[in-house]
């Protein structure tokens, strides 16, 4: 018989079956449990960086003085001015010469001087923001000068109209108050003849623009600039193209809120609240006194509604002259009391020289005897009457206050002065001041009447009715 094999021990199993055996289980494991750290990770990595970008605020300050500050939005490239400690926002200016997603860095080039930020962008331009001495007590003032680094650079800053009402510039042949509803193509900021140019700017006193949140910017008159304004959105300051000039003006904002704009004259803010205020604008039904009425206080509780309850609510002509032709009729209660009807806001109303001739006011005036004195006329022919002047104003036919007659301006200032006290209102605005009826019409004008004697005459008897009278007129 063949030999047995030797006995073999069941319960034991080799050592090299059983490592090869370990190998095989735990391998699989390993490299998942490895996939999954790496997996981990790269996921909290990803989680911080955007935790990072999240955390990061769009705004960075470059400028701070004690009652504001300039800041750097990076979104949109746009300079903020903002008034401390509550931060407040003032003013928005968006840069449009260099790249408005390249912001400045936290340390600038005059790190050293606590007064000032400096920042070039290559081959673009330069830009420096410094604290000025004030322009007042309780103002605080900052310089802005952009220095292009290349002759065609052109070197432009817009000004947002957004909740600001912007007041001041040039004046226009369509003169808004605030300016906010103007609207100009960039030309010269510049004095001009709106008789020759009737889209161009007309005088220009004095380069300054208020705005309501207090803030002053202004132009010194030795910088050449180009000035656009786009209705209700922005009006830009920009140097002329191809000259390599800088772009250099100042910021001025007061400390409290509730002051008259920072730097801005006190001829001009003096008990003249609507360069701080908002202005509303009127555009209701005006069939009718009641309907004009009803729509300022549905207009007052909207305001209210919003928390709007400060400001200017401005009535333009054609209300004022509805409205006259009913309060100024003579009645003991309104001697009694002025209606009040936009409080707590305040009224202002529009008055004009000139009258329709299906106006009540010119007809009363026929029926009185008074057309000859009372409106401007052309010269009788020998034996013949005076017949008044007719002109177009507002596309209607109309006559204008003859302002060679004494009693034609006390009426008029007279008529003034009633209807303010009768519908309560703290402004009038005088508008169609300016102008030469005479030239326009290729008729002889009386010597005190030539050139832009109309205008002087008018203003100087305007300036009479004190605080609360706001005229806009230009001259050649």
């Amino acid at each position: 018989d063949p030999p047995l094999p030797p006995p073999r021990h069941t319960g034991q199993i080799p050592e090299s079956t059983w490592t090869l055996g370990l190998r095989e289980m735990t391998e699989p494991w390993k490299g998942a449990v490895g996939c999954l750290g790496v997996a981990v990770f790269f996921a909290m990595t990803i989680g911080i960086i955007s935790w990072q970008a999240l955390e990061q605020s769009p705004e960075e300050w470059v400028l701070r003085g004690r009652d504001a500050g300039m800041l750097w939005e990076r979104g949109r490239g746009a300079l903020l001015l903002r008034a401390l400690p509550a931060g407040r926002p003032v003013l928005a200016i968006a840069v449009g010469s260099v790249p408005a997603t390249e912001p400045p860095p936290p340390r600038d080039r005059c790190w050293h001087d606590g007064g000032q930020f400096c920042y070039s962008w290559e081959e673009d331009a330069e830009l420096r923001l410094s604290l000025e001495p004030p322009a007042a007590p309780g103002t605080e003032c900052y310089g802005v000068r952009w220095t292009p680094l290349r002759p065609d650079v052109t070197l432009k800053d817009c000004f947002s109209m957004a909740n600001v009402s912007w007041y001041g510039g040039p004046s226009v042949r369509a003169q808004r108050w605030p300016l906010n509803g103007a609207e100009s193509p960039a030309q010269p900021l510049v004095s001009g003849n709106l008789g020759t140019n009737p889209d161009g700017f007309g005088p220009v006193l004095e380069r300054y623009f208020l705005g309501s949140t207090g803030v002053t910017v202004t132009v010194a008159p030795e910088v050449p600039l180009l000035l656009s304004l786009e209705s209700h959105r922005q009006f830009c300051l920009e140097t002329p193209a191809g000259r390599a000039e800088p772009l250099h003006y100042q910021l001025c904002v007061g400390g409290n809120p509730s002051t008259r704009p920072a730097g801005c004259p006190k001829h001009l803010t003096r008990n003249f609240p609507p360069c701080r205020s908002p202005i509303w604008r009127y555009h209701g039904p005006e069939a009718s006194a009641a309907k004009i009425k009803r729509g300022l206080r549905s207009l007052v509780r909207r305001l209210k509604r919003h928390r709007l309850q400060e400001g200017v609510v401005a009535l333009g002509e054609r209300g004022t002259a509805i409205l006259a032709a009913t309060d100024l009729v003579p009645s003991e209660r309104r001697k009694r009391q002025a209606p009040a009807l936009v409080e707590p806001l305040e009224l202002s109303i529009t008055l004009s020289p000139y009258a329709g001739v299906t106006s009540p006011l010119f007809l009363r005036s026929l029926r009185g005897g008074e057309a000859a004195g009372y409106w401007l006329s052309r010269q009788p022919r020998p034996g013949g009457s005076s017949i008044p002047l007719l002109t177009t104003w507002k596309g209607q036919l109309c006559a204008r206050l003859n302002v060679t007659s004494e009693a034609a301006l006390g009426w008029y200032l007279a008529r003034a002065r009633r209807l303010r006290q009768a519908l309560g209102a703290s402004y009038v605005v005088f508008e169609g001041v300016e102008g030469n009826s005479f030239l326009e019409q290729d008729v002889p004008a009386p010597a005190e009447l030539a050139g832009d004697g109309y205008t002087e005459v008018l203003v100087a008897a305007l300036a009479t009715l004190g605080n609360g009278t706001v005229i806009s007129a230009g001259t050649r």
